[in-house]
């Protein structure tokens, strides 16, 4: 069961209220790999008994949320506009999305801005390139944090006691061969981001996949988003993403800032 269901009004206080969370867990148990679910998959997934499941599924499909062939479930678009909701009051992806397309457009490949939640990061502006790319990403994305350049960003400019924090409440699980699991070299790794400015993850999300990052700040210095380039490992070495692709990042990155900052939207 979600870990917000199971804390409860004992953890989060007696405003709590369950019936919010549990339906909120019954619409996060969707995911690319299970668009469609029955009652039973529902109940496993969140931990809810079978009668409670239905009732939500069933008060979801009355408010639009859901819609079910009378065996399985799936979302609807409908729930496109609680993201929506969120990115409409947002200006940083509107200020964002012209200069991701300037650099998607120098580098030929895919630009993207990512804020932290959680223990993951979330897809806010996105460009895709012509080339495929093995990851499947979309606006509203999520990965592990520990696994991208944009999530290693995002912990770098966290502060040491909420950085302490999260670290406790990390599962370090294996993607790749590639990917870090232990937690004093992950430390070690957002050290060297927070000391030149920028990440370089290299196959540690997906096998060829290779991604470099820069924080964009707000007006008063605190990191709000990061913006970072993904590229297939065959086609470039660490080494020519360092010097090529990382410029254009970090320059991408103050353009975005120095339009934020004056609250320029194009």
């Amino acid at each position: 069961m979600s870990e917000t269901v199971t804390k409860g009004r004992e953890e989060y206080g007696p405003h709590f209220v369950q019936s919010v969370a549990r339906a909120l867990s019954v619409m996060r148990s969707f995911t690319a790999e299970r668009r469609s679910q029955t009652l039973t998959q529902v109940a496993r997934e969140t931990g809810l008994d079978r009668a409670t499941a239905r009732r939500l599924l069933l008060t979801l499909a009355d408010l639009g949320y859901v819609t079910s062939d009378g065996r399985s479930f799936e979302l609807t678009p409908r729930t496109l506009e609680l993201g929506y909701a969120y990115l409409s009051s947002m200006s940083l992806p509107e200020i964002a999305q012209p200069h991701l397309q300037s650099l998607a457009r120098e580098l030929n490949e895919t630009a993207a801005l990512a804020v932290l939640d959680g223990e993951e990061i979330v897809y806010i502006a996105l460009v895709q390139s012509t080339r495929l790319m093995a990851v499947k990403i979309g606006i509203g994305t999520r990965f592990d944090v520990y696994t991208t350049s944009m999530g290693r960003v995002l912990l770098a400019g966290l502060p040491d006691a909420e950085l302490d924090e999260r670290f406790g409440r990390l599962r370090l699980e294996k993607k790749t061969d590639h990917t870090i699991r232990s937690p004093r070299t992950l430390r070690e790794e957002i050290d060297k981001v927070r000391k030149q400015g920028w990440a370089l993850v290299d196959s540690e999300l997906e096998e060829g996949l290779r991604g470099a990052a820069a924080p964009v700040r707000d007006r008063a210095g605190q990191v709000v988003a990061a913006a970072n380039v993904s590229v297939h490992a065959g086609r470039t070495t660490p080494e020519l993403v360092e010097r090529d692709y990382v410029p254009a990042i970090l320059r991408t990155v103050r353009l975005i800032e120095a339009d934020l900052v004056s609250g320029i939207t194009r």
